[in-house]
């Protein structure tokens, strides 16, 4: 049996990549292009850091959402309008 990562580092890592996955939704099908390569970009970030923290100690768990989050603010979904934002009306 293997023991449990910490929780608080596994949580942290959770929010983490659902950070990197959960951006808004385009505005318009002219938006989805650019939408779609940056939760591209994103996903990758998380599945890279998420395949390396698994096969890391689970102490890690925390270092490795910092990691992610530091990669993600890199890499902000800002090259397309929202659907939830007042330029998409």
């Amino acid at each position: 049996m293997s023991e449990q990562p910490p929780a608080a580092g596994l949580r942290a890592l959770l929010d983490a990549v659902l950070a990197a996955i959960d951006i808004p939704h385009p505005a318009t099908i002219g938006d989805t292009e650019a939408y779609q390569a940056a939760l591209d970009r994103r996903a990758s970030l998380a599945i890279t850091v998420a395949r390396a923290a698994l096969a890391e100690n689970p102490d890690d768990y925390g270092w490795n959402a910092d990691y992610l989050r530091q990669r993600l603010a890199e890499h902000p979904p800002t090259e397309y309008r929202h659907a939830n934002t007042e330029a998409s009306r």
